[in-house]
Protein backbone atom coordinates (compact mmCIF):
# COMPACT_ATOMS: atom_id res chain seq x y z
CA UNK A 1 0.00 0.00 0.00
CA UNK A 2 0.90 3.68 -0.64
CA UNK A 3 -0.40 6.64 0.84
CA UNK A 4 0.71 10.71 1.18
CA UNK A 5 -0.05 11.77 4.76
CA UNK A 6 0.29 15.39 6.15
CA UNK A 7 3.23 14.62 8.91
CA UNK A 8 1.40 16.81 11.59
CA UNK A 9 -1.91 15.30 11.00
CA UNK A 10 -0.27 11.70 11.64
CA UNK A 11 1.70 12.89 14.49
CA UNK A 12 -1.56 14.44 16.05
CA UNK A 13 -3.57 11.54 15.64
CA UNK A 14 -0.93 8.86 16.56
CA UNK A 15 -0.18 10.81 19.89
CA UNK A 16 -3.94 11.18 20.80
CA UNK A 17 -4.45 7.36 20.79
CA UNK A 18 -0.47 6.73 22.38
CA UNK A 19 -1.45 6.61 25.88
CA UNK A 20 -3.31 3.29 25.47
CA UNK A 21 0.23 1.35 24.60
CA UNK A 22 1.99 0.25 27.44
CA UNK A 23 5.51 -0.55 27.45
CA UNK A 24 7.31 -3.55 28.53
CA UNK A 25 4.11 -5.29 27.72
CA UNK A 26 4.58 -9.19 28.40
CA UNK A 27 3.34 -9.28 24.55
CA UNK A 28 5.30 -7.45 22.88
CA UNK A 29 3.48 -7.18 19.75
CA UNK A 30 0.57 -4.73 21.63
CA UNK A 31 3.37 -2.09 21.44
CA UNK A 32 3.02 -1.34 17.79
CA UNK A 33 0.82 0.95 16.08
CA UNK A 34 -1.53 -1.12 13.51
CA UNK A 35 -1.76 0.61 10.41
CA UNK A 36 -5.05 -0.51 7.92
CA UNK A 37 -5.62 1.07 4.93
CA UNK A 38 -9.42 1.34 4.24
CA UNK A 39 -10.90 3.08 1.01
CA UNK A 40 -9.44 6.49 1.12
CA UNK A 41 -8.47 6.67 4.76
CA UNK A 42 -5.61 5.16 6.99
CA UNK A 43 -6.89 4.06 9.94
CA UNK A 44 -4.40 3.59 13.34
CA UNK A 45 -4.77 1.55 16.27
CA UNK A 46 -3.28 1.00 19.66
CA UNK A 47 -4.18 -1.76 22.38
CA UNK A 48 -3.06 -2.91 25.74
CA UNK A 49 -5.59 -6.12 25.12
CA UNK A 50 -8.03 -4.44 27.86
CA UNK A 51 -8.58 -1.38 25.86
CA UNK A 52 -8.28 -0.57 21.96
CA UNK A 53 -8.32 2.76 20.49
CA UNK A 54 -8.47 3.92 16.65
CA UNK A 55 -8.58 6.80 14.64
CA UNK A 56 -9.04 7.51 11.43
CA UNK A 57 -7.54 9.94 9.22
CA UNK A 58 -8.70 10.78 5.80
CA UNK A 59 -5.91 10.33 2.64
CA UNK A 60 -5.88 12.63 -0.33
CA UNK A 61 -3.84 10.45 -2.40
CA UNK A 62 -3.54 6.37 -1.72
CA UNK A 63 -3.04 3.16 -3.13
CA UNK A 64 -3.88 -0.30 -1.96
CA UNK A 65 -1.34 -2.80 -2.33
CA UNK A 66 -1.44 -6.60 -1.68
CA UNK A 67 -0.91 -5.84 1.92
CA UNK A 68 -3.25 -3.51 3.22
CA UNK A 69 -2.44 -3.94 7.14
CA UNK A 70 0.96 -3.45 9.00
CA UNK A 71 2.07 -3.14 12.55
CA UNK A 72 4.61 -0.99 13.24
CA UNK A 73 6.98 0.12 16.50
CA UNK A 74 4.73 2.89 17.92
CA UNK A 75 7.28 4.41 19.73
CA UNK A 76 9.75 4.74 16.65
CA UNK A 77 7.23 5.70 14.74
CA UNK A 78 5.92 8.73 16.99
CA UNK A 79 9.72 9.68 17.21
CA UNK A 80 10.66 9.98 13.00
CA UNK A 81 7.10 11.61 11.93
CA UNK A 82 7.23 13.95 14.79
CA UNK A 83 10.83 15.05 13.84
CA UNK A 84 9.03 15.24 10.41
CA UNK A 85 5.72 16.84 11.24
CA UNK A 86 6.38 19.76 9.15
CA UNK A 87 6.02 17.89 5.99
CA UNK A 88 4.02 15.94 4.14
CA UNK A 89 5.08 11.96 4.25
CA UNK A 90 5.51 9.57 1.37
CA UNK A 91 4.31 6.19 3.02
CA UNK A 92 4.71 2.98 1.21
CA UNK A 93 4.55 -0.60 2.77
CA UNK A 94 6.36 -3.26 0.98
CA UNK A 95 4.23 -6.41 0.40
CA UNK A 96 6.89 -8.86 0.52
CA UNK A 97 8.94 -7.26 3.50
CA UNK A 98 6.39 -5.33 5.25
CA UNK A 99 9.55 -2.68 5.51
CA UNK A 100 7.46 0.43 5.70
CA UNK A 101 9.60 3.33 3.60
CA UNK A 102 8.77 6.89 3.95
CA UNK A 103 9.74 10.00 1.96
CA UNK A 104 9.85 13.13 3.07
CA UNK A 105 12.06 16.12 1.13
CA UNK A 106 15.30 14.66 0.69
CA UNK A 107 15.52 12.00 3.55
CA UNK A 108 14.40 8.38 3.24
CA UNK A 109 13.20 6.08 5.94
CA UNK A 110 12.98 2.58 6.76
CA UNK A 111 10.89 1.08 9.63
CA UNK A 112 10.62 -2.76 9.79
CA UNK A 113 7.25 -3.22 9.72
CA UNK A 114 5.31 -6.87 11.26
CA UNK A 115 2.52 -8.95 9.78
CA UNK A 116 -0.83 -8.09 11.03
CA UNK A 117 -2.27 -11.48 11.56
CA UNK A 118 -1.68 -11.53 15.11
CA UNK A 119 -2.69 -8.39 16.41
CA UNK A 120 -5.97 -8.46 18.79
CA UNK A 121 -8.74 -8.23 17.25
CA UNK A 122 -11.38 -5.66 17.73
CA UNK A 123 -13.35 -5.91 20.72
CA UNK A 124 -17.34 -6.19 19.77
CA UNK A 125 -20.18 -4.99 21.95
CA UNK A 126 -23.03 -7.96 21.22
CA UNK A 127 -26.28 -6.67 22.53
CA UNK A 128 -25.31 -3.38 23.14
CA UNK A 129 -27.54 -0.98 25.35
CA UNK A 130 -26.68 2.62 23.92
CA UNK A 131 -26.67 6.28 25.47
CA UNK A 132 -25.99 9.39 23.83
CA UNK A 133 -24.16 12.00 25.83
CA UNK A 134 -22.54 15.23 25.29
CA UNK A 135 -18.98 15.55 25.00
CA UNK A 136 -18.66 18.41 28.20
CA UNK A 137 -20.85 15.96 30.39
CA UNK A 138 -18.49 13.51 29.67
CA UNK A 139 -15.00 15.46 30.24
CA UNK A 140 -16.68 17.30 33.40
CA UNK A 141 -17.72 13.32 34.82
CA UNK A 142 -14.01 12.31 34.27
CA UNK A 143 -12.24 15.25 35.36
CA UNK A 144 -14.09 15.82 38.48
CA UNK A 145 -14.06 12.12 40.07
CA UNK A 146 -11.13 10.48 38.40
CA UNK A 147 -9.09 11.87 40.86
CA UNK A 148 -10.51 10.15 43.73
CA UNK A 149 -10.08 6.36 42.26
CA UNK A 150 -8.15 4.09 44.51
CA UNK A 151 -5.19 2.30 43.35
CA UNK A 152 -5.27 -0.69 45.07
CA UNK A 153 -5.64 -3.90 43.01
CA UNK A 154 -7.35 -6.26 45.48
CA UNK A 155 -10.48 -4.22 45.47
CA UNK A 156 -10.75 -3.64 41.41
CA UNK A 157 -13.92 -2.21 41.81
CA UNK A 158 -12.51 0.94 43.39
CA UNK A 159 -10.18 1.44 40.87
CA UNK A 160 -12.34 2.56 38.41
CA UNK A 161 -15.19 5.16 38.03
CA UNK A 162 -19.34 3.80 38.69
CA UNK A 163 -21.97 5.08 36.12
CA UNK A 164 -25.06 4.65 37.02
CA UNK A 165 -27.98 5.88 34.45
CA UNK A 166 -31.53 6.89 36.20
CA UNK A 167 -34.85 8.10 34.94
CA UNK A 168 -33.84 11.09 37.28
CA UNK A 169 -30.04 12.04 35.20
CA UNK A 170 -26.58 10.05 35.30
CA UNK A 171 -24.37 10.08 38.26
CA UNK A 172 -20.42 8.95 38.13
CA UNK A 173 -18.95 8.07 41.39
CA UNK A 174 -15.36 7.69 42.22
CA UNK A 175 -14.12 6.52 45.97
CA UNK A 176 -10.63 4.97 47.38
CA UNK A 177 -12.60 5.18 50.86
CA UNK A 178 -10.88 7.90 51.92
CA UNK A 179 -12.08 10.43 49.41
CA UNK A 180 -15.34 10.06 47.47
CA UNK A 181 -16.64 12.30 44.55
CA UNK A 182 -20.21 12.35 43.51
CA UNK A 183 -21.09 14.00 40.15
CA UNK A 184 -24.91 14.29 38.90
CA UNK A 185 -26.35 15.46 36.11
CA UNK A 186 -29.80 15.97 35.34
CA UNK A 187 -29.60 16.53 31.74
CA UNK A 188 -29.03 12.72 30.65
CA UNK A 189 -31.84 11.00 31.65
CA UNK A 190 -32.70 7.61 30.54
CA UNK A 191 -36.14 5.36 31.22
CA UNK A 192 -33.88 2.30 31.66
CA UNK A 193 -31.68 1.72 34.78
CA UNK A 194 -28.30 1.61 33.51
CA UNK A 195 -25.37 0.73 36.13
CA UNK A 196 -21.88 -0.44 35.37
CA UNK A 197 -18.18 0.11 36.33
CA UNK A 198 -15.80 2.06 33.80
CA UNK A 199 -11.96 1.25 33.93
CA UNK A 200 -10.11 4.72 34.74
CA UNK A 201 -7.35 4.23 31.33
CA UNK A 202 -9.81 4.35 28.65
CA UNK A 203 -11.86 7.22 30.56
CA UNK A 204 -8.65 9.29 30.76
CA UNK A 205 -7.98 8.86 27.59
CA UNK A 206 -11.67 9.38 26.38
CA UNK A 207 -11.64 12.91 28.08
CA UNK A 208 -7.58 13.86 26.92
CA UNK A 209 -9.55 13.31 22.72
CA UNK A 210 -12.70 15.12 23.58
CA UNK A 211 -10.84 18.38 25.65
CA UNK A 212 -8.87 18.79 22.51
CA UNK A 213 -12.31 19.27 20.31
CA UNK A 214 -13.15 23.14 20.17
CA UNK A 215 -16.95 22.18 19.46
CA UNK A 216 -19.49 19.99 21.31
CA UNK A 217 -19.57 16.36 20.10
CA UNK A 218 -21.96 13.90 20.58
CA UNK A 219 -20.33 10.58 21.91
CA UNK A 220 -22.33 7.13 21.24
CA UNK A 221 -21.90 4.71 24.20
CA UNK A 222 -22.67 1.17 24.12
CA UNK A 223 -22.16 -1.32 26.39
CA UNK A 224 -23.32 -4.80 27.64
CA UNK A 225 -22.01 -6.77 30.59
CA UNK A 226 -18.55 -6.98 29.10
CA UNK A 227 -17.45 -4.47 26.97
CA UNK A 228 -17.88 -0.71 26.92
CA UNK A 229 -17.36 1.44 23.30
CA UNK A 230 -17.57 5.31 22.81
CA UNK A 231 -17.63 6.36 19.25
CA UNK A 232 -17.02 9.94 18.64
CA UNK A 233 -16.01 12.40 15.25
CA UNK A 234 -13.72 9.51 13.69
CA UNK A 235 -12.74 8.10 17.00
CA UNK A 236 -13.36 4.52 18.46
CA UNK A 237 -12.41 3.50 22.25
CA UNK A 238 -13.18 -0.18 23.59
CA UNK A 239 -12.34 -1.03 26.69
CA UNK A 240 -13.05 -4.22 28.97
CA UNK A 241 -15.61 -3.09 31.85
CA UNK A 242 -14.73 -3.69 35.95
CA UNK A 243 -16.45 -7.02 37.09
CA UNK A 244 -17.81 -6.95 40.87
CA UNK A 245 -20.14 -4.74 42.63
CA UNK A 246 -19.69 -1.31 43.80
CA UNK A 247 -19.73 -0.28 47.36
CA UNK A 248 -23.00 1.21 48.44
CA UNK A 249 -21.61 4.61 48.00
CA UNK A 250 -24.43 6.32 49.17
CA UNK A 251 -24.68 5.13 52.64
CA UNK A 252 -21.29 6.49 53.85
CA UNK A 253 -22.47 10.04 52.72
CA UNK A 254 -23.66 11.81 55.85
CA UNK A 255 -27.07 13.16 55.68
CA UNK A 256 -27.09 15.80 58.48
CA UNK A 257 -24.41 18.44 58.70
CA UNK A 258 -25.74 21.18 60.66
CA UNK A 259 -22.38 22.96 60.49
CA UNK A 260 -21.98 24.68 57.25
CA UNK A 261 -18.61 26.91 56.34
CA UNK A 262 -18.23 29.07 53.41
CA UNK A 263 -14.81 30.51 52.28
CA UNK A 264 -12.85 31.88 49.15
CA UNK A 265 -12.10 28.40 47.65
CA UNK A 266 -8.40 29.94 45.97
CA UNK A 267 -7.46 31.41 49.20
CA UNK A 268 -8.40 28.23 51.32
CA UNK A 269 -6.72 25.89 48.86
CA UNK A 270 -3.74 28.46 49.06
CA UNK A 271 -3.68 28.38 53.17
CA UNK A 272 -4.09 24.64 53.08
CA UNK A 273 -1.02 24.19 50.40
CA UNK A 274 1.40 26.35 52.94
CA UNK A 275 0.42 24.75 56.06
CA UNK A 276 0.89 21.29 54.36
CA UNK A 277 4.51 22.22 54.10
CA UNK A 278 5.24 22.25 57.48
CA UNK A 279 2.49 18.73 58.11
CA UNK A 280 4.54 15.71 59.84
CA UNK A 281 5.11 13.67 56.31
CA UNK A 282 3.93 10.56 57.23
CA UNK A 283 0.20 11.79 58.20
CA UNK A 284 0.00 15.00 56.29
CA UNK A 285 -2.60 16.14 58.49
CA UNK A 286 -3.81 20.04 59.00
CA UNK A 287 -6.03 21.03 62.02
CA UNK A 288 -9.29 23.16 60.91
CA UNK A 289 -10.37 25.75 63.88
CA UNK A 290 -14.09 26.54 63.44
CA UNK A 291 -15.69 29.37 64.91
CA UNK A 292 -18.02 32.45 64.40
CA UNK A 293 -16.65 33.91 61.06
CA UNK A 294 -12.88 32.70 61.29
CA UNK A 295 -11.34 29.49 59.98
CA UNK A 296 -7.76 28.74 61.40
CA UNK A 297 -5.50 26.51 59.62
CA UNK A 298 -2.49 24.89 61.33
CA UNK A 299 -0.23 22.18 60.75
CA UNK A 300 2.32 20.49 63.33
CA UNK A 301 5.04 18.87 63.20
CA UNK A 302 6.30 17.61 66.67
CA UNK A 303 9.16 15.45 65.08
CA UNK A 304 10.77 18.67 63.94
CA UNK A 305 9.05 21.46 65.81
CA UNK A 306 7.56 22.80 62.67
CA UNK A 307 4.33 24.94 62.91
CA UNK A 308 1.61 27.01 60.86
CA UNK A 309 -1.34 28.45 62.25
CA UNK A 310 -3.21 31.18 59.37
CA UNK A 311 -6.50 32.64 60.47
CA UNK A 312 -8.89 33.23 57.31
CA UNK A 313 -11.87 35.28 57.22
CA UNK A 314 -15.44 32.92 56.03
CA UNK A 315 -18.82 32.76 56.85
CA UNK A 316 -19.26 29.53 59.27
CA UNK A 317 -22.63 28.41 60.81
CA UNK A 318 -22.42 25.87 63.14
CA UNK A 319 -21.29 24.92 66.96
CA UNK A 320 -17.13 25.49 66.95
CA UNK A 321 -15.21 22.65 66.28
CA UNK A 322 -11.58 21.30 65.42
CA UNK A 323 -11.22 18.63 62.63
CA UNK A 324 -8.40 17.28 60.88
CA UNK A 325 -8.00 15.85 57.30
CA UNK A 326 -5.13 14.80 54.93
CA UNK A 327 -3.48 17.98 53.43
CA UNK A 328 -3.17 16.18 50.43
CA UNK A 329 -6.56 15.13 49.94
CA UNK A 330 -8.15 18.58 50.87
CA UNK A 331 -5.90 20.10 48.21
CA UNK A 332 -7.40 17.46 45.27
CA UNK A 333 -11.13 18.91 46.09
CA UNK A 334 -10.75 22.20 46.27
CA UNK A 335 -8.23 21.88 43.15
CA UNK A 336 -11.31 20.36 41.13
CA UNK A 337 -14.10 23.06 41.94
CA UNK A 338 -14.63 26.02 40.05
CA UNK A 339 -16.47 28.38 41.29
CA UNK A 340 -15.08 31.40 43.65
CA UNK A 341 -16.68 29.78 46.52
CA UNK A 342 -17.05 26.41 48.63
CA UNK A 343 -19.28 25.21 50.68
CA UNK A 344 -18.08 22.96 53.74
CA UNK A 345 -20.55 20.79 55.41
CA UNK A 346 -19.84 18.84 58.80
CA UNK A 347 -21.23 17.54 62.01
CA UNK A 348 -18.53 16.18 63.76
CA UNK A 349 -15.07 15.60 64.15
CA UNK A 350 -14.81 12.11 63.70
CA UNK A 351 -17.25 12.11 60.60
CA UNK A 352 -16.67 12.99 57.06
CA UNK A 353 -16.86 16.48 55.67
CA UNK A 354 -18.52 17.12 52.78
CA UNK A 355 -17.55 20.02 49.95
CA UNK A 356 -19.85 21.20 47.29
CA UNK A 357 -19.36 24.22 44.35
CA UNK A 358 -21.23 27.32 46.05
CA UNK A 359 -22.25 30.32 44.08
CA UNK A 360 -25.34 32.05 45.26
CA UNK A 361 -26.00 34.06 42.44
CA UNK A 362 -26.28 30.91 39.84
CA UNK A 363 -29.43 30.44 38.64
CA UNK A 364 -30.12 26.08 38.96
CA UNK A 365 -27.68 24.18 37.97
CA UNK A 366 -27.77 20.79 35.88
CA UNK A 367 -24.57 19.78 37.84
CA UNK A 368 -24.64 18.03 41.17
CA UNK A 369 -21.09 17.99 42.23
CA UNK A 370 -20.16 16.22 45.97
CA UNK A 371 -16.93 15.62 47.55
CA UNK A 372 -16.50 14.11 50.47
CA UNK A 373 -13.67 13.46 52.54
CA UNK A 374 -12.89 11.68 55.60
CA UNK A 375 -10.89 13.01 58.98
CA UNK A 376 -8.13 12.12 60.38
CA UNK A 377 -7.69 12.10 64.24
CA UNK A 378 -6.24 14.71 65.79
CA UNK A 379 -2.61 14.39 67.22
CA UNK A 380 -1.75 16.56 69.93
Amino acid sequence: MKFIINGAKLHSAMQSISGVISTNNAIPIVENFLLTLEDNSIEITGCDLETMATVKIELDSYEAGDVNKVLVPAKLLDELVSSLSSMPLNIKVNDDTLAVEISAGEGKYTIAGLSADNYPKMMEVEDPQTMTLPSTIIVNAISKTSFATGTDELRPQMTGIYCEQMPDGITFVATDAHKLVRYRCEECKSDEEVKFILPKKPLTLVSKILSSFNEELEVNTNFNYNNVSFTFANYKIVSRLIEGKYPNYDAAIPKNNPNKLIIDRQMFLSSVKRAAILTNKSTQQIHLKLTENQLIVSADDIDYENKAEEPLNCSYDGEEMEIGFNAKYLQEMLNNIDTINILFEMSQPNRAGIIHPYDETAEANLEDILMLIMPVTLMN
